[in-house]
């Protein structure tokens, strides 16, 4: 349980505040663009990356789970 949570405060750490989701690509065009959009550009990004994040925590849980419980004598 304590790797668990360890997991799940790094993943929010993560997503959550001023993490820069842009590529080199992006970030030029954001730059172009302004302030206003380049936060909104950011902000579609990460919100874009929750959802294929949060299948793979869990199917990494679930997988977790049965191997934890198929191990236990």
């Amino acid at each position: 349980m304590k790797k668990l949570s360890y997991i799940l405060l790094t993943s929010l750490l993560l997503v959550s505040g001023q993490a820069m989701a842009q590529c080199s690509l992006c970030t030029k065009t954001a730059q172009q663009l302004g302030e206003g959009p380049a936060k909104g550009l950011n902000n579609g990004i990460m919100m874009l990356m929750i959802v294929p994040l949060a299948l793979i925590a869990l199917l990494g849980y679930r997988w977790w789970k049965s191997q934890r419980v198929e191990s236990q004598p």
